[in-house]
């Protein structure tokens, strides 16, 4: 694994948690944070060895607090729409990872590091934790996908309250509007995570991810059609070596071993 400016990784048998690694700014998301996650994401993609993230922020104080304000305020409109469409684009490789991906939120989430939580597939927050988009105050929308991702995460109305008042929230509001699954005291969120990771990592990774596709086409297909798309993905499961092990071990009454084949 290459070494990078702004993150930190470490790989625990098949699990990677990667630390956005700048706290002297709360974590904020730079040109360079981006273009590593970037780069970094696609050698989780392309890494048989991993089969789950947790992503996290370095410190007490921040998962994420934004993005880099001091960058932001030098662009021109032309820029401007570059770095929306590339910050899009990173998270969206997240998103559609086909790893499960943990975002452990420790303090704020806000703004841009808002919309990286929101693209991973699985919250758990600390009780410290803060979240909120408050672009509208800086005479901004999000750029990084967030009015899509919240207005399907949500109820329309609240996702329009939240995003139109920039409004903070806490991590037991957070749970519930059902936007994080999970909160834990600050000292017991990375154990939950690595926790919850260990046990998706055991699952058939293979099956892990036609279940990740099938879940990501949810919010953007026609009921009928996501249907027909799980149908070819639940056909394709009868092609692992897994199934025929799951099965096996379900009807010998034992614990399946699974090969990730």
């Amino acid at each position: 694994m290459q070494q990078f400016e702004t993150l930190l990784t470490e790989i625990t048998s098949n699990i990677i948690t990667v630390t956005i690694n700048r706290p002297d700014k709360l974590n904020a998301l730079n040109k360079a944070c981006m273009q590593e996650l970037d780069a970094l994401f696609t050698t989780i993609e392309e890494d048989e060895s991993i089969r789950c993230v947790i992503i996290t922020g370095a410190g007490p104080k921040a998962f994420v607090a934004g993005a880099d304000i001091a960058e932001l305020h030098e662009l021109t409109p032309e820029e401007a729409k570059s770095v929306s469409e590339f910050g899009q684009s990173v998270f969206n490789k997240i998103e559609l990872l086909a790893k499960p991906v943990i975002a452990a939120i420790n303090g704020f989430a806000l703004g841009g590091g808002a919309e990286l939580a929101w693209s991973c597939h699985i919250r758990i927050a600390a009780e410290n934790a803060r979240f909120g988009q408050p672009e509208i105050n800086l005479g901004l929308i999000p750029g990084y996908a967030g009015t899509q991702r919240l207005a399907r995460m949500l109820p329309r109305t609240k996702a329009y309250e939240l995003l139109l008042t920039g409004d903070a929230f806490d991590a037991a509001t957070a749970l519930h509007y059902g936007l994080v699954s999970k909160v834990t005291k600050a000292e017991e969120l990375l154990p939950a995570a690595g926790e919850l990771a260990e046990k998706l990592a055991q699952k058939p990774a293979k099956v892990v991810s036609l279940l990740l596709k099938a879940l990501q086409s949810a919010a953007e297909t026609f009921q009928l059609d996501g249907q027909s798309l799980e149908a070819s993905l639940f056909s394709s499961c009868f092609c692992t070596e897994d199934f025929k092990e799951g099965t096996s071990a379900f009807l010998e009454k034992r614990k399946p071993i699974f090969k990730h084949r």
